[in-house]
């Protein structure tokens, strides 16, 4: 089987089956990542297609310095965060859609919180989003987030530990 580098090269070659072999080898990971970000099919769907659309047009330039997984989880990252920042507007702007007075649905105000604490998640620092958004949304090892950004595993947990330290702060207010 190809690494992922062998298969960015032929790419940028010009062999569009090798981009193919890429999305279908990481294309379950980003999907699962979105699922558990959004809980909804469809906008999971779409934001796992929107970022092998970018993949598509930026591996044309990759540079090989890191590790494809790394790349593409940034990119994740860096998607979840625009989908926060527009589905805040768009939640903000539709409340006339309000359910009838009486009705009380716990899964809006589960959606909210989960919103609102991924709205926080994105306002931390880099290193410190990137680590929790691996914990939590991938479920990932120390180990593994260690390996993917280069940094120590005793340096993930403690950016894990400040960053949960944070969010606790900012919730308690």
């Amino acid at each position: 089987m190809k690494t992922d580098h062998e298969l960015i090269k032929e790419f940028q070659e010009g062999r569009e089956t090798a981009f193919n072999e890429l999305v279908k080898r990481h294309l379950p990971n980003t999907y699962g990542f979105f699922i558990k970000f959004t809980a909804d099919e469809v906008e999971a769907e779409d934001l796992a297609q929107d970022v092998f659309i970018k993949m598509y047009k930026a591996l044309k330039k990759f540079r090989f310095e890191s590790e494809f997984k790394t790349y593409l989880f940034r990119a994740n990252v860096n998607m979840s965060n625009t989908y926060l920042r527009r589905t805040k507007w768009r939640n903000l702007l539709h409340l006339d859609q309000a359910p009838e007075p009486g009705y009380v649905d716990t899964n809006l105000e589960d959606e909210w919180r989960r919103k609102e604490l991924w709205d926080a998640v994105s306002k931390l620092p880099s290193r410190q989003r990137m680590v929790v958004t691996m914990r939590i949304a991938q479920e990932m090892p120390y180990k593994e987030i260690s390996k993917i950004m280069r940094i120590s595993e005793n340096s993930a947990k403690v950016n894990y530990h400040h960053a949960v330290k944070t969010l606790k702060d900012l919730f308690k207010n």
